[in-house]
């Protein structure tokens, strides 16, 4: 079992378990299986620049040649290695709040490393047997700071720019003082959209407003949009990599239905093909990739999950339900700034609102909750419902890929550990809200009743 990795990469708190000292071994656990050169970067906490040094430190000591990108976006750190390095590492707790910050490590195609490499990476930091080299062999740091805007260039050249100048969009950008500022105000103005910015400063306190983009995090954002007439609200999460869209009428759309939506149009531009996503995704993808000559597979959750199956399938395009979508011809990892422009496409293509595209897709309603448990017990927790739920009656069938994901007549219900914070998630699917809410509160007793069981 990993000691340390998590869902994607490995997250604690800043200065308190994820010192320079633990940042410097851990990189230099990463830099004793890797040669040649990695490219660091990082999102705006104020611990980045900080982690990011002592990586860049521990990968100097192996040897490793290192290309320091700066801050920017996780996806245009994924983009740089991909095409220019042998291996990468992001300094970023994505949309955990301020206080945390973590660790990615990326392989050369820019996919966070499979699970065998990060066991080997715990083992050498625990036996601390790095691979530390000779001081006339020390690796060098050079910079290359035009990364962010060559990623920039390269989203707008993957949409038909012109059609979507032509609209004349307005659109209010909150990029939550994350990563994004670096890249999204930039991108919208060369698309051509009248853009209204909100916490669009770099700032790693996040005073604007918690980076998980979440609607009670978002209401500015959704007020901004009506009361200014905008066509669009975007919202991203701290390190980028997410877009969460809220419509002209300043209401708050699921990441699954702008998934559905940019699933449709890829699906129809291309004639067909593997659509990607995990068992926590809404049903609505499996009807839209039957209706458009589309296949789905699934994975668990996890973006570098779904890109993995993504690029081992020839896959045309994947995602999850929370706003993080993969275009694999692009970046194997969740992109932001791609979401966003691709969906700007679609609703200068359409010459309709975004609500009214949404409108059209499969209807489905969707709860999410989440409860804390300590990590030390989330397996025990989680034995214990999967004991409960089979001795349930009306369970239709359970599928175990990732937690327990339960089938019942009138929808299904996901119940799954958090790879990256000590809670349990549960995320529940039904025809009308009222029985989605019902089924996910259900979930949530089973988490309640498997912990008192272990107290």
């Amino acid at each position: 079992m990993k000691r340390l990795f998590g869902t994607f990469g490995v997250r604690r708190l800043a200065n308190e378990v994820l010192t320079p000292e633990f940042a410097s071994k851990l990189a230099a656990a990463y830099g004793s299986l890797v040669d040649g050169q990695i490219a660091v970067g990082g999102d705006t906490r104020t611990s980045t620049v900080m982690i990011k040094n002592a990586v860049i430190s521990g990968l100097l000591s192996t040897g490793c040649d290192v290309v320091d990108l700066g801050i920017l976006p996780t996806p245009a750190v994924q983009y740089a290695v991909r095409n220019y390095y042998d291996g990468g590492v992001i300094v970023t707790a994505s949309h955990n709040p301020p206080e945390y910050n973590g660790i990615k490590f990326v392989d050369a195609d820019g996919i966070g490393i499979p699970e065998n490499m990060e066991e080997k990476i715990e083992d050498i930091f625990f036996t601390e047997g790095f691979k530390r080299v000779a001081w006339n062999r020390i690796g060098e740091v050079t910079s290359n700071q035009g990364v962010v805007d060559e990623y920039q260039e390269e989203v707008i050249k993957r949409v038909d720019a012109e059609a979507i100048r032509k609209r004349k969009f307005r659109v209010v950008v909150d990029c939550g003082c994350g990563a994004a500022s670096y890249t999204m105000p930039y991108i919208l103005r060369k698309l051509g959209c009248s853009i209204i910015t909100l916490n669009s400063q770099p700032d790693g306190f996040f005073p604007g407003r918690d980076p998980e983009p979440v609607p009670e995090n978002l209401s500015e954002l959704m007020e901004t949009v009506k009361s200014t007439g905008a066509d669009l609200g975007i919202a991203h999460d701290g390190d980028a990599d997410r877009t969460i869209c809220i419509d002209e009428n300043g209401d708050f759309v699921l990441g699954d239905k702008t998934f559905a939506l940019v699933e449709k149009r890829m699906l129809q531009e291309k004639g067909g093909g593997i659509i990607v996503t995990t068992v926590a995704t809404s049903s609505a993808i499996y009807d839209v990739a039957s209706l458009n000559n589309g296949e789905v597979i699934t994975t668990a959750v996890g973006d570098l999950l779904v890109a993995r199956k993504l690029r081992e399938t020839g896959g045309l395009f994947g995602g999850e339900e929370n706003g993080g979508l993969i275009f694999p011809d692009f970046v194997y990892g969740r992109d932001a700034a791609l979401t966003a422009a691709k969906i700007l496409e679609i609703m200068a293509h359409e010459g309709r609102p975004l609500s009214e595209l949404v409108s059209e897709l499969p209807r489905y309603y969707s709860e999410k909750k989440k409860i804390r448990c300590p990590d030390e017990i989330k397996e025990d927790v989680m034995n214990l419902i999967k004991d409960m739920v089979s001795q349930e009656s009306g369970v239709k069938g359970m599928d175990t890929t990732d937690g327990v994901k339960i089938f019942r007549d009138d929808g299904w219900v996901i119940i799954r550990p958090s790879g990256t914070e000590p809670i349990f998630r549960c995320f529940a699917e039904s025809d009308t809200q009222e029985r989605a809410s019902e089924m996910a509160e259900w979930g949530i007793s089973l988490v309640e009743e498997a912990i008192k069981r272990l107290e």
